[in-house]
Formats: structure tokens, C-alpha cells, sequence
């Protein structure tokens, strides 16, 4: 299935992993991106040299195309920026700010930016600073959240711009594919889909978290602070929405969660850890490779969409 993102990337299959802190790392990346998809490196706040050696590791495993998701409110961020280009990454996705201010240094040395949004606003902004394509991202994503659906955010932001669009957010089988191709969108990103990988590097009790999700499990924190984000329920969101409720300070919530995410991928700690998950966890059901995550969903997605291989 070729479209202008494909063409872009040079990837056989319109999708791309999802850049999540401590789990898009160069086993995950590489496996993506063998199995035909763009696998992301997520930088997050890692120290560069650590950002290095995850390329350079990701490089030793895989000889297709891949990327880095760099975390603009990092106050490395221009380091890593420097990396990607030292280094030879060829495309980059952006979050949670600008990438203006490194536009011409990526431009310059050839590199694809997709920056991810969550605004119609955000996205002609993007593409005025010269994106090569937009990630639009709905509020079913896990982690940390806009306030537009997938379904409501896709369609107005590949009217706003001539730039390709990948739908991100709620989209885990060909069903959603097909979704997002419909509402125009020329790729898909996804996270948790990945996240249960077999070659995700998550703990096992994460994974079965995920696995055993319901529909009603996803729950929204931060929502008072400003910074909204999507998990699955435990002792720590329950902990957490008590105190959010009660008008608890930013710094107290904050030291709640610090540290949780790690806690949570890392060590397995599935009560008091931040388990980040789309609303779409419920429809996962298994552990599988790479490959069959994206080969399966494109068969149905093709199916349902009429195309041909």
C-alpha cells in the first residue's frame, strides 16, 4: 500500500511506531522497521550520549529506515538534535513543543520532520516551519494527551494542510487502518499496539496489564494541572485522581508520578506505577511479533478497504 508517506520514509508499510519513553528503544525500533513499518527511537529526556548509542545500536540490527521521536521540552533537546544529524537519522518526529529552532539544521542535512500535534492550529504552524508531514493525534492515545478525538482531529487537520497525515490514537488493527485512511490520512501511528510486542523489551506484567485491559479501564490524570495524561487504573491513578480532586498542588501530584513510568516499564510495579495505554487496550489481546502486528492489520485493512497488495 503506497502513499505519499511511504514514498517519504521509504517503508513498504504506512506505519509507524509510536516514540514512548523507556520502551521505543533500538530492539523495538529495528523490529518495526524490519517488519516494514518506521520504528522510532524515543529519546524523551535520556542524556544524548545514551540517544547516541541507542541509534548506533539500532543500526547494528536493522539496515531499513528509521527515526527518533525527540521530546522538544527537554532541555537536551538540542543536543539530541545535533545527534540525529551527526549520527545519519533521516526522519524525526517532534512532541510537546516547536521544532522551529531546528528546522534549517534538520532541513539542511536531510531530514524528514513530522512533528505530532493535537490542533488544527498546531498543524499549519508546522507546516509553515517546513514539516514534511503531520502526526495528528487524538486524546484515545496513551500518555500524554490532547483534547480532540482521533475521529474529529484526523479529517480537519488533512483539510488544513497539504502536507501528509498520519492519524495517531485509538488505532490497533485494520478496522482502524482503514479508519484513518478514510478520514484521509495517508499513515498510522500507533504505541500501545507495540507496546506488547514480543520484541518490546516492557516488563511482562505490563504487557499482561495491557493484555487484560476492558474497554472502561483508561483513565486520564493531570487534567487539572494541564498536562492530561492517558493510563490504565491502578493504587497510583486512584491515589492520584483523590488528591486532583481534593486541589492538590501541582508539585504534590508531581512527586506522586515521578519516577512512575520507569517504575512501571522497568520493574513490572503495575499498582504504583504509571501504566501509559491508549483507550484502545482493550481490543489487545495477545503478545505478537512486529511483523504479524503490522502484516495482520494491513491483510484487513486491505481487505476492508478493497486494495490489493
Amino acid at each position: 500500500m503506497k502513499t505519499r508517506v511511504t514514498e517519504l520514509l521509504g517503508i513498504e508499510y504506512p506505519v509507524i511506531q509510536g516514540g514512548m519513553a523507556w520502551v521505543a528503544e533500538h530492539k523495538l525500533a529495528a523490529a518495526v522497521a524490519d517488519a516494514g513499518g518506521l520504528g522510532l527511537i524515543g529519546a524523551a529526556s535520556a542524556p544524548p550520549e545514551v540517544v547516541r548509542e541507542e541509534i548506533r545500536k539500532a543500526k547494528e540490527l536493522t539496515d531499513k529506515p528509521f527515526g527518533v521521536n525527540v521530546m522538544l521540552l527537554n532541555p537536551n533537546a538540542e543536543e539530541v538534535a545535533k545527534i540525529v544529524v551527526e549520527e545519519g537519522v533521516k526522519v524525526v518526529t517532534t512532541g510537546a513543543g516547536n521544532p522551529a529552532k531546528f528546522m534549517k539544521l534538520w532541513k539542511d542535512n536531510g531530514v524528514k520532520v513530522i512533528p505530532v500535534v493535537a490542533s488544527v492550529a498546531m498543524a499549519k504552524m508546522m507546516e509553515r516551519a517546513g514539516a514534511d508531514a503531520i502526526v495528528a493525534e487524538g486524546m484515545e492515545s496513551g500518555g500524554h494527551i490532547g483534547a480532540q478525538t482521533t475521529m474529529t482531529l484526523v479529517p480537519q487537520v488533512v483539510d488544513a494542510v497539504n502536507i501528509p497525515v498520519v492519524a495517531a490514537g485509538g488505532i490497533a488493527d485494520g478496522r482502524g487502518f482503514a479508519a484513518a485512511r478514510m478520514l484521509g490520512a495517508e499513515a498510522v501511528q500507533m504505541g500501545t499496539a507495540f507496546v506488547v510486542a514480543k520484541e518490546s523489551i516492557v516488563h511482562e506484567n505490563y504487557k499482561q496489564r495491557v493484555i487484560k485491559a476492558r474497554d472502561i479501564d483508561s483513565e486520564v490524570t493531570g487534567a487539572s494541572t494541564g498536562h492530561p495524561i492517558r493510563v490504565l487504573r491502578n493504587k497510583m491513578t486512584r491515589e492520584y485522581l483523590k488528591k486532583e480532586e481534593e486541589g492538590a498542588s501541582f508539585e504534590e501530584l508531581e512527586l506522586l508520578t515521578l519516577g512512575s513510568l520507569r517504575k512501571a516499564v522497568m520493574e513490572g510495579d503495575v499498582v504504583n506505577g504509571s501504566v501509559m495505554a491508549g483507550q484502545i487496550a482493550g481490543l489487545i489481546h495477545e503478545e505478537k511479533t512486529c511483523k504479524e502486528i503490522i502484516e495482520g492489520m494491513m491483510k484487513e485493512a486491505e481487505a476492508l478497504l478493497g486494495a490489493k497488495a
